[in-house]
């Protein structure tokens, strides 16, 4: 976790020019009906709030989830809310700042994925949920890793949504014609690589994408690897030198070299297919991808498994997160309680939140619901049968606690594909890539004015 204050004016200024996050959303601070203020908001205020006539606009891009704030509206009779999608993920984030910036724009409600909410916390752009109706006993129904993504100290600033613990999807009818085995340890996966190849020269047992930086500090976070870290004023932690990220990094280099895992671009038209006609006969994924592989490769149903991720140690039991988001509230919303009781609401209470882990398919992040048997015990046809949610279950309660994220991802995502790609894609020097991208995110953090520790 880091510390959450308000950085000092000139690396404000300075960030706001680079990361188009100066200014936040037009409107009062709040504080007029205590959901600004570090107080808890009162069962009077709350109801107030709640039952005066009011206008929300929520960015998400979750498919459907009108559903939800239909629900919600229904709860809440007059409050209602716009939901807007404004591009995903990255298109969105642009959207938002540049609204921060101008003043004007910015929604009550956003979706945040976790490892962007320190770069929207510059200018303490999101409100503290914490004094909010309920937010301060969330805290148990989560998994500790959840929380640690969405709390700094006491402070709160998103509601989880969805997550993403890593595992892997392979094809049982593949790996039994090479004579292989789910592999439980990376030594495994690795002799296992070399085995498929042996006995299907045109094809590999994975894929490792050049353009996948998610993937990679997945990996990375479940070998206990902590690249990176903030602590929220003007201090950031770039090591991407030590052992358990070289381990990780040395370790793909291998394969790579020795071209025993594919270098395909993910999510494209050509891994698509491959996925689909048996090139690659394993997917190292999170846990949103068994519903994604379902839309991708349906000519393959009945023919896919799911298992945990390989562990560096045998018998370990580690996992990184790859993907996963909160919804968040924009601290200049005039708005501010019912906000807050909307992101809160269609994500904690059970019937909404039931409904996106099994109606819109998002993995869910309490506990409450990752143990219920209507979840688990789910066995799509796509899987043979297999509860696949049990197996990213147990996932989650194996994700390392201790992980953290710079305040401008989207640069250390955009650089690892022009350092660490062209490596992978080529087959050449990974390690010698992985100094690079140290180099170049040092350097930026330095010139947007953070101290590099």
């Amino acid at each position: 976790m880091f510390r959450t204050r308000r950085t000092t004016t000139s690396l404000a200024a300075a960030l706001a020019s680079a990361l188009l996050l100066a200014g936040c959303s037009g409107g009062d601070d709040g504080s007029g009906d205590g959901g600004g203020s570090t107080e808890p908001v009162t069962p009077e205020q709350f109801e107030e709030a709640m039952s005066t006539p009011t206008e929300l606009t929520f960015w998400t891009w979750v498919p459907d989830i009108q559903n939800q704030v239909d629900l919600f509206e229904q709860e809440y009779p007059e409050i209602d809310v716009e939901v807007v999608n404004a591009g995903q993920g990255l298109d969105q984030y642009t959207a938002l700042r540049t609204a921060l910036r101008a003043g004007e724009g910015a929604p009550d409600v956003v979706q945040i994925e976790y490892q962007y909410i320190p770069s929207f916390l510059l200018d303490d752009n999101l409100l503290d949920l914490s004094p909010h109706q309920g937010v301060a006993d969330l805290q148990d129904q989560y998994p500790e890793w959840v929380w640690e993504q969405v709390s700094r100290g006491d402070a709160v600033y998103g509601i989880p949504q969805d997550t993403g613990p890593m595992g892997m999807l392979y094809r049982d009818d593949l790996f039994a014609q090479a004579g292989i085995a789910p592999p439980a340890t990376w030594d495994e996966f690795a002799q296992a690589a070399r085995t498929y190849r042996e006995v299907n020269p045109d094809r590999y047992i994975t894929d490792f994408p050049p353009n996948q930086a998610g993937q990679m500090i997945g990996f990375m976070w479940a070998n206990g690897a902590v690249p990176f870290r903030y602590d929220g004023e003007e201090t950031v932690t770039i090591d991407l030198g030590t052992e358990e990220v070289t381990e990780v990094v040395r370790y793909w280099q291998d394969l790579v070299q020795q071209d025993l895992v594919g270098v395909d671009p993910d999510f494209t038209d050509q891994w698509y297919q491959a996925l689909s006609n048996g090139t690659y006969a394993s997917w190292l994924t999170a846990a949103w991808g068994p519903v994604f592989l379902q839309g991708t490769a349906e000519n393959t149903s009945g023919l896919w498994r799911a298992a945990q991720l390989p562990q560096w140690q045998a018998g370990g039991q580690s996992t990184g997160n790859w993907g996963g988001s909160t919804d968040a509230v924009i601290a200049g919303t005039d708005n501010p309680i019912a906000a807050a009781e909307l992101a809160r609401w269609i994500n904690v209470e059970p019937e909404p939140a039931m409904r996106l882990a099994t109606e819109q398919f998002l993995f869910p992040p309490s506990q409450e619901i990752l143990e219920d048997p209507a979840f688990l015990d789910a066995a799509p046809e796509f899987y043979g049968g297999q509860q696949v949610n049990r197996v990213f279950a147990e996932a989650s309660e194996q994700v390392n606690t201790d992980f953290g994220w710079l305040p401008f991802m989207d640069y250390v995502y955009s650089t690892y594909e022009d350092t660490m790609g062209p490596a992978i894609a080529e087959r050449g020097d990974m390690l010698a890539a992985l100094a690079q991208w140290e180099s170049q995110l040092e350097s930026y953090a330095e010139e947007q004015g953070f101290t590099v520790e």
